[in-house]
């Protein structure tokens, strides 16, 4: 018999004693049902730190609300192990965000090994931006699916994060790595979140690409300049036609675009079918991206999973430009099929600037 706990009605200090007495008092490998109307997975972080042991935990449903996680304890850790956080069944919108509270509560020389399906640099340039040289980052494996990355605070640090979602200092970020850092982690930023920018001057190139990619929907605003040193806001726009409440988001054809770009009536051509269901869930992603990046406008791939792949719409709807198309063809126990594909575009100015200053 699964022992639940419902922390609804629990007060945020109550959360971590609640939690730990639960564990405390279960064997290895039974599972304990958490009902909560927040993210527990730093509270579950704090436990395997505290007590040197080892936890399972899935979500039943990533999407859903209020949470439902199922967990385990897996035995003690070894000397000098860390505890393990697998995100690849988060939605994309709210790994950075459990991800950045989780380490706003470690101590000083506690971590965790992050586990996800691509690499997660953008977030440790975020956690840099963030809290300062207080990060130790080493890669245990890379690729295939299943980046492990071993992440300790070094120092004592909390988040400098008044009235902003996220901030990036791009003067620490590599070149080459700046406009996919930036564009990855504000597809993902709630409607009305802010991210600030601090670089070496107003990155105003920057501003004319939001402006093709966005339209109108962002407030771009300089809070402070001076000689090496520019910060910049920018504010996602509330969206004008939000999702009726209890609808299906992964039901639409396309990911909601913003009015940025006029997707086609004409739905892909399924030119391929992908059978993931044999793959380790830890290779499902790369794949399924992978036969997604080699589409043309106009083709489509029809994805055949044993379950519901909601949290892979919003990992596209979050990455993936306007032509992303998403159709439901099947679904059944065990076998869910759904078509991927590039619609045709229109309306979108894909022109490229000719400004040649870098954008930062």
């Amino acid at each position: 018999m699964v022992t639940e706990i419902d922390l609804r009605n629990s007060s945020p200090h109550e959360f971590q004693d609640r939690i730990d007495d639960a564990l405390d008092e279960t064997e290895t490998d039974v599972e304990v049902l958490v009902v909560a109307d927040r993210d527990i997975d730093a509270h579950l972080i704090h436990y395997q730190i505290e007590r040197d042991c080892a936890l399972d935990w899935d979500h039943e449903d990533p999407d859903a609300e209020p949470r439902a996680v199922r967990v385990s304890k897996q035995g003690p850790l070894g000397d000098d192990e860390l505890g393990t956080f697998d995100v690849r069944d988060l939605i994309p919108q709210r790994r950075h965000e459990v991800l950045l509270d989780a380490f706003n509560r470690l101590g000083s020389g506690e971590g965790f090994v992050l586990v996800n399906d691509h690499d997660p640099k953008p977030l440790y340039y975020e956690l840099r931006s963030m809290h300062g040289d207080v990060i130790e980052w080493e890669y245990a494996s890379r690729g295939s699916g299943e980046w492990r990355v071993e992440i300790v605070k070094t120092d004592a640090s909390i988040a400098d994060n008044e009235g902003v979602t996220t901030r990036y200092d791009v003067r620490e970020i590599p070149k080459q790595d700046r406009h996919e850092t930036i564009h990855h982690r504000y597809g993902m930023i709630p409607d009305g979140g802010t991210m600030e920018i601090i670089a070496p001057h107003e990155p105003r190139p920057l501003r004319r690409e939001f402006r093709e990619q966005y339209g109108d929907a962002f407030d771009w605003e300089v809070v402070e300049t001076e000689p090496g040193r520019c910060r910049v806001q920018i504010t996602k726009a509330e969206r004008s036609e939000p999702t009726p409440t209890g609808a299906d988001p992964a039901s639409a054809t396309s990911g909601d675009d913003g009015g940025f770009a006029e997707a086609s009536d004409e739905i892909p051509e399924s030119t391929a079918e992908l059978d993931v269901r044999d793959l380790p869930p830890a290779q499902r992603h790369e794949k399924i991206f992978e036969a997604y990046a080699n589409l043309d406008d106009g083709e489509g791939v029809t994805l055949v999973n044993d379950h519901d792949p909601k949290p892979l719409y919003h990992q596209f709807d979050a990455e993936a430009g306007p032509e992303f198309h998403w159709e439901y063809r099947k679904r059944e126990p065990g076998e869910f099929r759904v078509l991927i594909g590039k619609a045709e575009t229109h309306g979108t100015d894909t022109t490229v600037s000719e400004d040649p200053n870098p954008p930062f």
